[in-house]
């Protein structure tokens, strides 16, 4: 190859100092290296890459289009220089996190900043996944430790499960729905005409879970529960929410919590990684989210 990350790091010192002198002090060699180096690159290109006006360079068309392509490939091996030394140290190259969409991942802004300061060069990546979804990002290694995961997991292991504490819901409508105007708590037979709003599972291969899902039901499907909590808000359904979600909305009278002859239990949310998986990233996100409080700390609130 005619092309090597040296003679890139000296354009690059060239083009910003505006001369060779200046490259060669910033890079700490005499004028002549820089001038043969890039003498050197020239004829191995065949094309010129800087005009000569005394002691002040600057570059030609080629050069421009060399130089801007050369500082991606200067960047990304300064990221794998990096990453390999956080590799060799323990340090992951990224860690992935999975949030329920229970969760609100806003609250992560203190832990963020303190991971950011700790895990210099190690990536942070943040996904919101529902229901088996979640589970599901997890075994498919899309991230490495799941938080606030619902439910039990799928079955054949390969996880380690840790529980964070339980989540309890509320079965609400808004004032104007009919099922609000009925004095005692709802059977089956209340429910079956009107419409249910739910969270989509975000399950791709997993067999998707339903919650409270009468057959026949009409359904109005919303990608999260924000919106599901918006859309019984404005009476087009029912469906049972967080409690901690529905509790402004209920104190406000903008949403009417009913009795059900069947309700939803306190839902069990857990910390999740895959049983193999180690990385001093993993050990320090599974150290914080084991501080007592930090369930509720990142609920989901109106």
């Amino acid at each position: 190859m005619r092309l090597s990350l040296d003679a890139l790091q000296i354009l690059d010192a060239i083009d910003r100092g505006g001369s060779f002198s200046a490259a060669a002090r910033e890079l700490h060699r005499v004028p002549s290296t820089i001038s043969y180096a890039v003498g050197q690159l020239e004829e191995g290109l065949g094309v010129q890459v800087f005009e000569r006006a005394g002691p002040r360079v600057r570059l030609t068309g080629p050069g421009q289009e060399l130089l801007r392509e050369g500082r991606h490939l200067l960047r990304a091996a300064q990221d794998l220089e990096l990453r390999v030394r956080r590799v060799a140290s323990g340090w992951e190259t990224e860690v992935a996190l999975g949030l329920d969409s229970l969760l609100d991942p806003g609250a992560l802004v203190d832990d963020i900043a303190a991971f950011c300061a700790t895990a210099l060069g190690t990536r942070l990546r943040i996904a919101t996944e529902a229901l088996t979804g979640t589970w599901e990002a997890l075994l498919e290694r899309r991230v490495d430790l799941l938080v606030g995961a619902a439910g039990e997991g799928p079955s054949g292991g390969g996880y380690v499960a840790e529980p964070m504490g339980a989540l309890s819901f509320v079965f609400a409508v808004a004032p104007s729905h009919p099922l609000a105007a009925i004095d005692r708590p709802l059977g089956r037979a209340d429910l079956q005409p009107h419409r249910a709003v739910i969270v989509s599972d975000s399950a791709r291969k997993l067999l998707p879970r339903t919650v409270g899902l009468l057959s026949g039901q009409d359904v109005l499907a919303v990608p999260d529960m924000r919106q599901k909590l918006r859309f019984q808000l404005a009476g087009l359904g029912f469906g049972f929410l967080p409690e901690p979600l529905a509790r402004p909305c209920l104190d406000a009278g903008t949403l009417v919590a009913l009795d059900v002859d069947e309700p939803r239990a306190p839902e069990p949310l857990h910390l999740v990684w895959r049983t193999e998986e180690t990385g001093a990233g993993l050990d320090w996100w599974r150290r914080r989210l084991r501080a007592p409080g930090t369930l509720a700390r990142l609920l989901l609130r109106g």
